[in-house]
């Protein structure tokens, strides 16, 4: 899925808090992908379709360096990414096997990936860092993936950090961890999320100049009425 620049630009200046907010008003409430934190902080907002990658545990005539070179391999699947993807990674939560090192998020990051994030971990800390390549996982571990886990396949529906990922679905990631928007609702959190980030900004406005939090969060009529006035 193409992602329009204007699409893209409008939701980088929404944060996940706020998009988990508009989601949640939709019957969303497990968008929040559990345990991808961002590798380095101070990483930006990144947003970008999810290309998706699944292990399965690790079974010992399957896991070995040769399956590195096997046509369904990790890094079959880095040369199928397309520029500007998040690429999503299913590591089942194991937090002992790094899924990709600095040799493998380099090559991404040539590719023109916009950023990995996976419920794993990396491994080769400062090679990832050198990389420039933006991460959101779990941690670091110096053991290869094949320690742990057996790669089996990209562009299929994932689970990852206990949220169900689909290619193409919506990935926006930012200090506060990545969130999964729905493809199919895109266009109604185009349309809602930028009015959730200026009405909250309102409120800011409104904390900071000592008014008390009942009836102004969440807001009451009279409320509503001087916001949407504000607007004016």
């Amino acid at each position: 899925m193409a992602l329009s620049a204007e699409a893209i630009a409008t939701l980088k200046a929404v944060s996940t808090a706020t998009l988990t907010t508009v989601l949640l008003k939709k019957g969303l409430r497990n968008v929040w992908i559990r345990g991808a934190v961002p590798l380095k902080p101070g990483q930006p907002r990144i947003v970008g379709p999810a290309f998706t990658l699944r292990f399965v545990p690790a079974r010992e005539d399957l896991a070995t360096p040769a399956s590195w070179a096997s046509p369904i391999s990790t890094r079959a699947a880095i040369e199928a990414m397309p520029e500007g993807c998040v690429a999503v990674v299913d590591a089942m939560g194991v937090t002992d096997a790094g899924i990709f090192g600095d040799i493998l998020c380099a090559r991404m990051q040539k590719r023109g990936v916009a950023a990995l994030v996976t419920d794993g971990v990396v491994r080769d800390l400062a090679g990832v860092l050198d990389t420039n390549l933006p991460v959101w996982c779990r941690g670091v571990a110096a053991p290869p993936s094949v320690a742990g886990l057996t790669f089996v396949a990209w562009q299929q529906p994932i689970g990852c950090g206990g949220v169900a990922v689909f290619p193409d679905d919506i990935i926006v990631v930012d200090q506060d961890g990545a969130v999964l928007i729905p493809a199919d609702l895109l266009e109604a959190v185009l349309d809602e999320a930028p009015e959730q980030e200026r009405m909250e900004a309102w409120i800011m406005t409104r904390i900071d100049e000592g008014v008390s939090l009942p009836g102004l969060y969440p807001m009451n009529a009279e409320t509503k009425a001087l916001y949407e006035a504000s607007k004016k």
